[in-house]
Formats: C-alpha cells, structure tokens, sequence
C-alpha cells in the first residue's frame, strides 16, 4: 500500500512539475527592447495617458510585437512597458505605433 501512495505522489509531483516546465516558454518568448539609449523626439515619441499608467509610443524599427517588453528611461528612472496593442504602418513598413502598459519602474541613480 505504501507503494501506492508512493506513486500517488510521484504522479502529482510530476503533474506539477509538467504544468511549471510548460508555463515558462510564455513568460520566455516575449522579448526586451531597450531604448534607454534613445533619443525621445528623434528616436520615438511617447505620449501619456492614464497618469503614465498607459502610452502610446510610436518609432520606427523592426520585431516589435505584442507581448514584448519596452524600456524607457527619462532624467532619473527606468520604465518597463508591456505592449498591448501595436500597428504597423504601411509606409516606411518599419515604423509602428503601439499601445503600452506600464509593469514595473526601476528607480535608477
């Protein structure tokens, strides 16, 4: 019986174990864009809404998608954006503009 209740408890280890491995590659397949180092006006424009809860952001470069992760930088902290929405315009076909969700603020010295 002891056999039985071993088993039991491998099989829900492993069922755990299963779901943790399988969430993990959505978390993963968003990626980082930086643009701490670019220039606000030149580079892309963010326009607030919601108290900079939201924005919409417009720039142009390629493999901006939704998911992705966006960070801006102003005089003394860091941001990071989520976007939620996000268009490309037809012409030039790399420029886009976005819906973004603030998730996290660093605070940066």
């Amino acid at each position: 019986m002891s056999s039985s209740r071993s088993d039991n408890n491998l099989n829900a280890v492993y069922s755990l174990l299963v779901k943790f491995i399988l969430n993990i590659p959505q978390f993963q397949k968003y990626k980082v864009h930086d643009f701490t180092e670019f220039v606000y006006g030149r580079d892309y424009v963010f326009e607030p809404i919601e108290n900079y809860k939201k924005g919409y952001m417009t720039a142009q470069c390629r493999g901006i998608r939704r998911g992705d992760w966006i960070i801006l930088r102003d005089d003394r902290y860091s941001y990071r954006y989520q976007v939620e929405e996000i268009d490309y315009y037809t012409e030039p076909p790399d420029m886009w503009i976005a819906l973004l969700s603030l998730k996290q603020d660093y605070c940066s010295s």
